[in-house]
């Protein structure tokens, strides 16, 4: 499994958002995991997109967060 995911949907400001956040922090790159069309994703995500996932943890990181936030979460 990938160190990090990142659940978002096609054509997601918040979630392009999300991406330059990620890398100020200097996240390593994460898996992108696009939920259209997935029932399942969409009913655990849909509203909360974009949320990063550490793949090893099972922690998730809802949206929005802040450089910041993204290196506490990683601590």
């Amino acid at each position: 499994m990938p160190r990090y995911l990142l659940y978002q949907r096609d054509d997601c400001h918040l979630c392009d958002l999300a991406l330059e956040v990620l890398a100020a922090a200097r996240l390593p790159e994460p898996e992108s995991v696009f939920i259209d069309g997935d029932a399942e994703l969409e009913a655990r995500y849909g509203i909360r997109v974009p949320v990063l996932r550490n793949g090893a943890t099972g922690a998730e990181l809802d949206w929005p967060f802040d450089e910041a936030g993204v290196r506490a979460w990683l601590a």
